[in-house]
C-alpha cells in the first residue's frame, strides 16, 4: 500500500507516470490546487473545492504550512546551525523548496527527500539531478529502518552530525493502529545527538470545520487522523520544544505581519507545529 503525502508537485508529464491515476484524487496535487498551483488534474481540483466550499479560508492555511516550512528550514539551517536535512513525504520539488531555502542559508547544506510515490521520485530526480548536494530516496515512514538504513540516506548524509528531519504535513496521514509514536521515535532514536525534529500536524478541535476536513481527506484519500495537541506532543517521544513550543501554523516564529481576517482564524488555526531538539 502506497501512502500519500502532502508534498510539493512539480511539473506534470503530459501523459500519467507509472503509479499515477488521473481518476483518482492525489494528496499532493489537491494540495498544489489549493495553493494556487497549475500541477493537478480535473478530480484534483474536484476534491479541492469540494475542500474549499466546506471550509472556508483553508486555501490560507495552506499557504500558511507552505511558510511555515520555510520559516523551519530557515531557523534550522540559519539559527541552529544544521547543515543537513532529512525531509520524508516531501512530494515533488518546485521553487521554494527545502533544499533551496537551506542552501540560500548556506550553499553547503544537504538535504534528503524521501517520498514512495513512483511519480514523485522520478520527476524529483530529474529535478533535482544537477544539484549533488541534493538527493532522493524511495522511503515509507511507516518503515522507519528502511529510510534509515537506505544507502541513499547514508551515504548523502553524514550520522556523526545533527541532522535536521522534517515531518511536514505527513504525521496525520499515519493511523493510531500504525502507531505514529513508535515510528517517530524510531527515527528519532538513530538521530545524532545536536539533532531537531520538525512535525507539522493538522489538529482535532472538535468544531464541524476539522470534521468536514477529515471526512473529505478521508473519502478521498483513504486516510486521515487529526490528534489534539497532548497527542501531537507525544509524536516527540519526550524531547524538549525549542521555543515558542508546540503551537499554532501562524505563531510558530512568526516572521512578518500576522494575517488578519475569517479566512485566517479558519485556515491556518487548524494545525500545529513544533521543533524539538535531541539532547
Amino acid at each position: 500500500m502506497t501512502l500519500p503525502t502532502i508534498g510539493f508537485v512539480g511539473k506534470r508529464a503530459k501523459t500519467p507516470a507509472t503509479g499515477m491515476v488521473p481518476s483518482r484524487p492525489n494528496v499532493a496535487r489537491v494540495y498544489d490546487y489549493l495553493l494556487g498551483g497549475k500541477d493537478n488534474f480535473a478530480v484534483d481540483r474536484i476534491h479541492g473545492q469540494r475542500i474549499a466550499a466546506a471550509m472556508p479560508g483553508i486555501e490560507t492555511g495552506v499557504r500558511g504550512q507552505r511558510a511555515l516550512l520555510g520559516r523551519v528550514v530557515r531557523y534550522l539551517v540559519g539559527n541552529a546551525g544544521i547543515r543537513q536535512l532529512l525531509d520524508i513525504g516531501a512530494g515533488l520539488p518546485t521553487a521554494e523548496n527545502v533544499h533551496q531555502i537551506a542552501q540560500r542559508v548556506d550553499p553547503a547544506a544537504r538535504v534528503v527527500y524521501v517520498d514512495n510515490d513512483p511519480t514523485v521520485l522520478s520527476h524529483a530526480k530529474a529535478v533535482l539531478a544537477e544539484n549533488p548536494l541534493t538527493a532522493v530516496a524511495d522511503g515509507d515512514l511507516r518503515d522507519p529502518a528502511g529510510i534509515i538504513g537506505h544507502p541513499v540516506v547514508r551515504a548523502h548524509l553524514d550520522w556523526s552530525r545533527p541532522i535536521g528531519l522534517l515531518l511536514s504535513g505527513v504525521m496525520h496521514q499515519i493511523t493510531d493502529y500504525e502507531q505514529p509514536a513508535r515510528l517517530t521515535g524510531e527515527l528519532i532514536d538513530a538521530l545524532p545527538s545536536g539533532s531537531y525534529v520538525f512535525i507539522h500536524h493538522l489538529l482535532d478541535l472538535g468544531g464541524p470545520g476539522a470534521v468536514q476536513l477529515k471526512e473529505f481527506m478521508t473519502r478521498a484519500f483513504g486516510r486521515a487522523e487529526f490528534r489534539t495537541l497532548d497527542r501531537v506532543r507525544e509524536l516527540f517521544c519526550g524531547l524538549e520544544l525549542v521555543e515558542p513550543g508546540l503551537v499554532s501554523v501562524r505563531d510558530w516564529r512568526p516572521d512578518g505581519a500576522p494575517a488578519t481576517g475569517e479566512d485566517e482564524q479558519r485556515g491556518p488555526g487548524l494545525g500545529c507545529a513544533g521543533v524539538a531538539r535531541k539532547p
